[in-house]
């Protein structure tokens, strides 16, 4: 116990050596006051964020016995000093109890959220400032020496807490949530430490620092161990705390499980999802297999059934002599006869369309050309929500909701850049120590960003339809000011903004003395302070900066860096810069506007990027850099296109031909034939384009740059069978040619018919797909076939009838005006391609070795194309849609790199939900008094589990801090006279009429009545948020809320 004694002594001498020596609460006893009234401002203090409070008049005299107004006052302030009405006794005065009030408010602005916390939070202050036993616990250690006789000013002091105490204090705070910020409130309370680093100490140290701006004195705080003040003066403060899960029993809420770990149920891990496909407890691509090969097996063995039995009749004896009574099955004589019916339809065709191949010709021609003018008329899709999600899909549902009620999401314009080339440093900071910083945190690099940033944040382009030049002012997001947004309001995210884009403070320097050390402070130590707290308007270093954005919204360290590891944001390897812009339907003019723009932002950022290769890599997008993209293919496929339709030329002209000698060869060559095949072809596609055009049904770069190909290859085949057919079969003696080309035709017609209906069938079938981009494309290549199958039965066929009265002339081919001399006639001649595969092909596929092998490694494949196709993963990569050498794939290597943000996910209730009942709004909101399964409380608890839910953060809801708004203090205030009686008052109005609350003071929630709700809500969401009141909704929820005329609430959406 001597001991103890004399340490304390100890430390108190210590304490009192620090202070300078002179002790100015010279009694430290119960009973007493270290200070008491008001002495006027701080005369140490300037420049501070809002109005400080004013100080105390050294006064260590016994505590006054608080009455009548003055106790009342008391009673409001600060409950927990009220000891009844003759039994109370404070160290502060009325105008003292004033000032506290004023000073707490932004303050419990942010955690009135949780009932315990503020609560604590004030018990606190109202001991420090007010207790009867104020000078147990303070000693006051500086003052400021006033005129004449007046008292002098208390300008620094220390506390001495229990440190039980103050970390109970801390931890029924550590939880609470600013919903609009989507961050904790002691991030914003804690300086340089932020949220993750903070504790009691932290906590307690940033509100003691005149440093921060809000703080009118400075305040040392002391944390004693049990046992540690034995023998020492001080007694530290070791009042009641009410834990965040606890209620005081008034009536008030304990905090709700968003702000309290304690108050949260037990959630109950959900069981990861089965990713894998099943068919009852079988693995899905087993059972697929197993099913399809039996499929395939039962096929198999009927076939064969059905092949052998006819076999096996007809190889019966009877006397040694096959048995030839039996007749055929009735479905062998339907098929022959269908066979035979087909055939003689297309032996007449074709023998009356060689009859007549100009008028033929010029019939197709017409039709062609109707069909294929309706591409002037074409509507090409590039937007990729509108080409592959269902429009009544759930999603598509819910996002074309959410644009009619709240407008499109904004539009993003990024850039990402990293610095390879440039080693790392170490940096010793003097508020959170050594430091390693990335190559690319290096002053001339930002400096290069800070001129880039502010070249396209002055850019300005021409616009022909308007005359007159579009800035970004125009079209900008701006939170804070949407109705008439200039380029300060403009929502840009940097790491500059740490600095508002100024280049005097980014090179800021200043020497700061901190624990005994004295330092230079520049901007990294800058950097490290709003990374860690994002929120403060005012760092605790001597550069005494703001971290706000010159837009008046926080940057968010993971929007300003990426590519870092944890929290450690100096080792980021990338700087991101963001422009956000509105965004507005199809069809408005401002949309071309922002397209306008944004055009201009890729050229500067272009040109920034081959001025600054050897610093940056640079990695860029646009808003409308995708759609410009996917559309460039187009042009780039046009000499594929040209190629492809070439090639299939040349190989059908060199294929076709039979020749019989080289003295014939320009008149047995097939090119004017191989040309009128590719354009009957291409006529096809066209006219099925043409056609949808003209029922107005929106195509897509799928269908130009596939159709083609798919066309031309399905239509070569046709052109194949009916040319060579036509040139094995014989001409019979005193056959003319018209009635042989109509033999050849119905010859090979009817497999021509089926095997074009079966391809078109399947197209037609793939057009029942929900995608708009596959179900377009199916249907146009349906179309296409079958068109192009026309084709081939009318215009083709008149070519070749052209084709063979040319040759059968001895007239040349292309040239086909010019006769040669008269040569004998080829006759008859199988050509190429039909020799090989008579003489080669066929022998060596049906030898029997060759047949078994062919089989197996049939099966084979089967079987391993069944197993790989229950591997295919299912996606559609934006990367997949893009040219090789577009510059978006290094956008999207760098995105997924370096940016640390998921898409943003909305919860929308839709109308007629009654928020204005007490019962709707606990129902949605996660405050205090909010019901455990809440909608943002799911959510909330959702997140606890992101392997499954996808989601990283709480959702912000506008019932949460619009409740918070309500709450007696400086947000919601009415003017109590005056000309503008109960109108709102804005917060930043200081005027003795704005002394109305809107919402009365309860003991429990707060909770409007259904008029005050649809009163208040407007104000509500047009309220800017500031230094007082940081609860309005205007940036974060101006757009969440659809009233309409009446002011009825259409739809919400939560974020």
């Amino acid at each position: 116990m001597a001991e103890a004694s004399l340490g304390g002594w100890l430390l108190w001498a210590l304490l009192l050596h620090s202070a300078g020596g002179e002790l100015y609460t010279p009694k430290h006893q119960p009973g007493y006051c270290a200070f008491y009234d008001e002495c006027g401002k701080n005369p140490e203090l300037s420049g501070s964020l809002a109005s400080l409070s004013n100080v105390s008049c050294l006064s260590n005299t016994p505590a006054r016995l608080v009455t009548g107004a003055h106790l009342t006052l008391l009673r409001r302030v600060c409950p927990g000093l009220y000891a009844g009405p003759t039994t109370t006794y404070a160290c502060c005065s009325r105008k003292q109890l004033v000032s506290l009030e004023a000073s707490m408010a932004i303050t419990k602005a942010l955690l009135t959220r949780c009932p315990a916390c503020s609560d604590n939070f004030v018990s606190l202050h109202c001991h420090n400032t007010c207790s009867p036993n104020q000078s147990a616990f303070i000693n006051v250690t500086r003052v400021a020496v006033r005129g004449g006789t007046e008292p002098p000013a208390v300008v620094a002091y220390e506390a001495f807490y229990q440190r039980s105490f103050a970390e109970e204090t801390y931890d029924s705070c550590s939880r609470v949530r600013i919903p609009a910020a989507a961050s904790l409130a002691v991030g914003a309370m804690c300086g340089v430490y932020g949220s993750a680093l903070c504790n009691a100490q932290r906590w307690l140290n940033y509100q003691g620092d005149t440093g921060n701006g809000l703080a009118p004195l400075d305040i040392t705080f002391h944390l004693w161990e049990p046992g540690q003040a034995a023998g020492s003066v001080m007694q530290p403060l070791a009042g009641n705390i009410t834990r965040c899960n606890e209620s005081r029993g008034d009536g008030a809420a304990a905090c709700s499980c968003q702000d309290c770990a304690a108050s949260c149920p037990a959630i109950v891990r959900p069981q990861a999802l089965d990713a894998t496909f099943r068919l009852g407890h079988m693995a899905g691509g087993l059972a697929l297999i197993i099913i399809l090969c039996s499929v395939l097996a039962v096929l198999a063995a009927v076939l064969t059934a059905f092949r052998v039995q006819p076999s096996l009749a007809s190889c019966s004896y009877k006397g040694g002599m096959p048995d030839r009574s039996a007749d055929p099955s009735l479905s062998s004589r339907l098929s022959l006869w269908t066979h035979n019916f087909l055939s003689q339809c297309f032996q007449s065709w074709g023998t009356w369309v060689a009859s007549w191949p100009l008028t033929v010709l010029a019939v197709s021609v017409a039709v062609v050309v109707a069909l294929a003018a309706g591409l002037a008329f074409i509507e090409l899709t590039t937007d990729p929500v509108e080409l592959w999600s269902a429009p009544n899909s759930q999603a598509r549902k819910e996002k074309a909701f959410h644009d009619q009620h709240f407008g499109p999401f904004f539009r993003t314009n990024q850039v990402i850049l990293t610095a390879p080339q440039r080693p790392g440093y170490r940096y010793d900071s003097l508020l959170l120590g050594p430091k390693n910083f990335s190559g690319v945190l290096a002053p001339d690099l930002l400096l290069e960003l800070l001129g880039l940033q502010e070249r396209l944040r002055n850019l300005q382009v021409w616009s022909p339809e308007e005359q007159r030049n579009v800035s970004l002012s125009d079209i900008c997001y701006a939170p804070l000011n949407p109705h008439n947004a200039s380029l300060a309001d403009c929502c840009i995210n940097s790491l500059l903004q740490y600095f508002q884009n100024n280049r005097t403070r980014l090179l800021l320097t200043a020497n700061q003395t901190l624990t005994g050390q004295t330092a230079q402070v520049d901007w990294r130590d800058h950097f490290l302070y709003c990374a860690n707290a994002p929120l403060t308007f005012k760092d605790g270093t001597a550069l005494a900066l703001s971290c706000m954005a010159d837009y008046g919204a926080p940057v968010f360290p993971f929007l300003a860096v990426g590519g870092y590891k944890g929290k450690d944001y100096s080792e980021a390897e990338a700087l991101i810069m963001t422009f956000s812009l509105n965004n507005y339907p199809a069809g408005d003019p401002r949309l071309a506007h922002a397209k306008l723009w944004e055009a201009g932002f890729l050229e500067e950022v272009q040109a920034f990027q081959k001025r600054t290769a050897g610093l940056f890599q640079v990695t860029f997008m646009a808003e409308r850099s995708l759609e410009d993209e996917v559309s460039r293919t187009t042009a780039q496929d046009l000499p594929i296109f040209a190629v492809s339709y070439l090639v299939i030329f040349l190989y059908i002209s060199l294929a076709l031909g039979s020749y019989t000698s080289c003295s014939r060869v320009p008149v047995d060559a097939k090119a004017t034939l191989g040309l009128g095949g590719v354009t009957v072809v291409l006529g096809a596609v066209m006219a099925a384009m043409g056609l949808f055009s003209y029922l107005r049904v929106p195509s897509s770069l799928v269908v130009l740059q596939v159709v083609p190909f798919l066309v031309l290859a399905v239509g070569a085949d046709n052109i194949f069978i009916f040319v060579l057919e036509y040139q094995r079969l014989p001409r019979r003696p005193g056959e003319q040619r018209e009635a042989h080309i109509g033999r050849a035709l119905g010859s090979v017609g009817p497999s021509m018919l089926l095997c074009s209906v079966s391809e078109a069938i399947c197209f037609f079938l793939g057009a029942l797909t929900p995608m708009p981009a596959v179900r377009v494309f199916a249907l146009t290549s349906g179309v296409a076939v079958m068109l192009d199958f026309m084709l081939q039965m009318s215009a083709f066929v008149a070519l070749v009838s052209l084709d063979s009265r040319r040759q059968e002339a001895s007239r040349m081919d292309v040239c086909c005006c010019i006769r040669t001399r008269e040569l004998p006639s080829s006759g008859q001649s199988e050509g190429l391609l039909i020799g090989f595969f008579r003489k080669f092909y066929a022998p060596f596929l049906l030898h029997r070795v060759t047949r078994v092998v062919v089989l197996l490694v049939f099966l084979a494949l089967f079987g391993v194309g069944l197993y790989f196709m229950c591997h295919i993963s299912v996606g559609l990569d934006q990367e997949l849609a893009l040219p090789k050498d577009s510059y978006l794939l290094d956008y999207f290597l760098f995105l997924n790199r370096y940016f640390e943000v998921g898409a943003p996910v909305y919860f929308v209730t839709t109308g007629g939900y009654d928020f204005s009942s007490q019962m709707g709004m606990n129902a949605i909101c996660s405050s205090a008094g909010c019901k455990n399964f809440s909608l943002t409380q799911k959510i909330q608890y959702a997140t606890e589990f992101p392997e499954q839910s996808y989601l990283a953060i709480p959702a912000s809801s506008w019932v949460d801090d619009f409740i918070d708004w309500l709450t007696p203090s400086s947000c919601c205030r009415l003017y109590a006279f005056g000309p503008h009686k109960d109108e709102f008052c804005s917060s930043t109005v200081n005027s003795l009429a704005c002394l109305k609350n809107c919402v009365s003071l309860t003991l429990g929630p707060v909770r409007p009545t259904v008029e005050q709700f649809h009163k208040y809500l407007p104000w509500f969401l047009n309220d800017p948020p500031n230094i007082k009141c940081p609860k309005g909704g205007l940036a974060a929820y101006s757009t969440s809320v659809h009233l309409d005329t009446d002011g009825q609430i259409l739809v919400t959406a939560e974020s």
